[in-house]
């Protein structure tokens, strides 16, 4: 492990970053992937015809925000030497709206989406954020391999969230209560454990980041925007970082797709109850996060873009097996395949980036690969949700249609050259 990290980082330093992936996991696990998203249209939404298309268009707005301001917070967080500082607050701000939704319930629609809304939104920019020290911490030849610990341990934090809600779950179900009695319930304890899971990461993680030159004359925003534009200006010179980021665009629509509907999935076309979906999305974080490790060191290995390129195929296998499984066992045997893939394609994501990003733009092109999987949680979920809606609730034709995503994306990836890439990052000095 020593050789893998740079020269000043220690393992309690790199332990702390990946808790940071470990906390936030149980947000979207519990509220996105697992729980809330059910409850939200079967209970919030009552099972109206546009209660799926209303979760993705709430996750729209939330994706569409990020999608604005990760650059700029990116751009101030390279001027200022402030992506710690800007880590803390976005957690706060998730585990307060994460908490709020104590409050949703049947009469309380759009009390709920706010609160998603801004929950989603303070998770994605600390998302971002956190995957800003990646290149910090890790030598360039291991990013795949220090992104894989981070992203196993998330899904390990995932697991520990979603045990302590089913644990509550399945204790409320023997005392006879409904899910409008015990889900608000385990939003308080989603936001506590993400407080408490997330204290190593402020306590151990340096800011190792130097403030850059200001512009003068400039206010904080004006400076952001400037950077930004600045940035664009030379976007030229990092072509395969731009071909990266328009590829995660298509992989990732598929990938968000999976993780926002993968519980209404499970109880509209393979008709889980809420105990047996919770089980499901148990098992698969446990997949996800054998994924995560194993190809971080397979991805340093073999090469960053046929890795990405093997979940991607992966990927494309389990739509069609979740299209065609009539019974529990071969979706059960889709869902795990979902797991192996999403721990691996999410960490190599990551690790492509950092190689690909200049050292004193960091945390702004982080801000771009986020804008780039926040589009793609619109794109990809929003179709879903309106597939479904148009075609009457068919859930299998709009899983069928998620799968070209995957395929858009792997005719992509293949102009990729990350050599030329990587001599690009090198050079970005402006």
């Amino acid at each position: 492990m020593r050789h893998s990290l740079a020269n000043t980082v220690s393992y309690r330093e790199a332990w702390a970053w990946a808790m940071y992936d470990f906390a936030n996991s149980g947000y979207t696990t519990v509220v996105i992937t697992a729980i809330f998203n059910a409850y939200f249209v079967a209970v919030v939404a009552g099972n109206a015809p546009w209660a799926t298309f209303a979760w993705t268009a709430a996750l729209a707005v939330s994706y569409a925000a990020i999608m604005f301001s990760a650059p700029l917070i990116g751009a101030y967080a390279d001027a200022y030497a402030a992506k710690k500082r800007l880590l803390a607050l976005s957690t706060l701000g998730c585990v307060t709206f994460t908490a709020l939704l104590f409050f949703s319930g049947p009469n309380s629609l759009w009390l709920t989406i706010v609160f998603i809304i801004l929950s989603n939104f303070f998770y994605g920019t600390g998302e971002n954020l956190a995957a800003a020290f990646l290149p910090e911490l890790a030598q360039s030849k291991s990013l795949g391999k220090v992104s894989g610990w981070g992203w196993s341990l998330g899904y390990v934090g995932g697991l520990v969230s979603l045990g302590a809600s089913l644990a509550y779950v399945t204790w409320a179900q023997q005392q006879g209560q409904h899910s409008e009695s015990f889900v608000p319930i385990v939003m308080l304890i989603t936001a506590t454990l993400f407080a408490l899971a997330s204290l190593p990461t402020f306590i151990f993680l340096k800011e190792r980041a130097l403030p850059q030159p200001h512009l003068q004359g400039k206010n904080l925003l004006q400076e952001s925007f400037a950077r930004l534009a600045q940035t664009i200006r030379h976007a030229k010179d990092f072509r395969d970082l731009r071909r990266f980021l328009i590829c995660t665009v298509f992989y990732q629509a598929g990938i968000q797709t999976v993780i926002t509907l993968a519980a209404i999935y499970a109880q509209q076309a393979m008709h889980f109850t809420t105990q047996q979906t919770i089980m499901l999305i148990f098992v698969v974080n446990i997949t996800a996060a054998v994924g995560a490790f194993l190809f971080g060191h397979l991805q340093d290995r073999i090469g960053h873009i046929p890795a990405i390129a093997l979940t991607l195929v992966g990927w494309i296998v389990m739509v069609r097996l979740a299209w065609g499984a009539q019974g529990p066992d071969m979706f059960w045997v889709a869902a795990n395949l979902a797991g192996i893939c999403m721990g691996a394609s999410q960490s190599a994501g990551r690790a492509l980036v950092g190689l690909l990003s200049p050292e004193t733009r960091r945390a702004e092109f982080f801000g771009l690969w986020g804008m780039s999987v926040k589009l793609a949680s619109i794109l990809g979920p929003l179709t879903y949700g309106l597939v479904s809606w148009l075609s009457q609730g068919d859930h299998r034709l709009a899983i069928l249609i998620t799968g070209s995503y995957f395929i858009i994306g792997l005719v992509i990836l293949a102009g990729v050259k990350v050599k030329r890439g990587r001599r690009a990052a090198l050079a970005g000095r402006y």
